[in-house]
């Protein structure tokens, strides 16, 4: 029944709440993300939980940036947890830094290009290189593939540009701020519907709100599910 295109988001406050959704949710959905929100609330371990006594894909959503040897080594403490997805900021210095981290297992580094979050004035407000996000966002996902990437973090309306770059071969696109048809865009500014953005490239779609928030929450993940069937 379970699709694993489709990873729901456990934006919740604690371990104990993550796992009372997952449980909800059951075998409609395989892949879960735990960000880092969560981190202090035991989020490792739920995503161990998950992972070892339900079998589920976790994407651990750190967005790590700091120093190479610092992020090598926060990377291969946590790929000893065999995850499936870590997501690091793209600097070209933090994805080499995080692929040397991951050694042998299998877990893949995918990169963060601009948050799907931010629009052009709020990368003004920070000092960012100047130019339209559009190609900010193609620009950063091909030094990231240069760098050893796996996959890219990316607004969906970017998925079907980011899909035809050369350095895409293989790779895989992620999209967040996916909302389904008439749901809340809530903190994100640049959206799609599932189906549009699986039709735009995306390998996985990342969704919370609309679904934890829901008075169903499984027959939301299963409506999302049907939806991306017919895409």
């Amino acid at each position: 029944m379970s699709d694993d295109r489709l990873i729901v988001a456990l934006d919740v406050p604690n371990a104990l709440q993550g796992l009372a959704l997952a449980e909800k949710l059951g075998d409609a959905v395989s892949f879960y993300k735990i960000g880092l929100g969560m981190l202090t609330g035991g989020g490792l371990a739920l995503a161990n939980e998950l992972k070892q006594e339900h079998g589920k894909r976790i994407f651990l959503d750190m967005k790590l940036f700091d120093i190479g040897a610092t992020v090598e080594a926060a990377v291969r403490g946590l790929a000893q947890y065999d995850l499936d997805f870590l997501t690091v900021h793209g600097d070209p210095h933090v994805v080499r830094a995080a692929r040397a981290g991951v050694g042998g297992k299998d877990m893949k580094i995918l990169a963060v290009t601009i948050l799907t979050s931010l629009d052009r004035a709020d990368l003004d407000a920070g000092l960012m290189k100047a130019g339209d996000i559009t190609d900010l966002v193609l620009e950063r996902a091909g030094l990231a593939f240069e760098a050893g990437a796996d996959g890219v973090i990316a607004s969906p309306q970017e998925a079907a540009l980011i899909r035809a770059l050369p350095q895409a071969a293989g790779r895989l696109i992620v999209t967040p701020g996916v909302r389904p048809m008439g749901a809340d865009k809530g903190d994100q500014k640049r959206v799609a519907t599932p189906a549009q953005a699986v039709s735009d490239g995306a390998d996985h779609i990342v969704v919370g709100r609309p679904i934890w928030q829901a008075a169903d929450p499984r027959q939301a993940a299963l409506d999302i599910l049907a939806e991306l069937r017919g895409a």
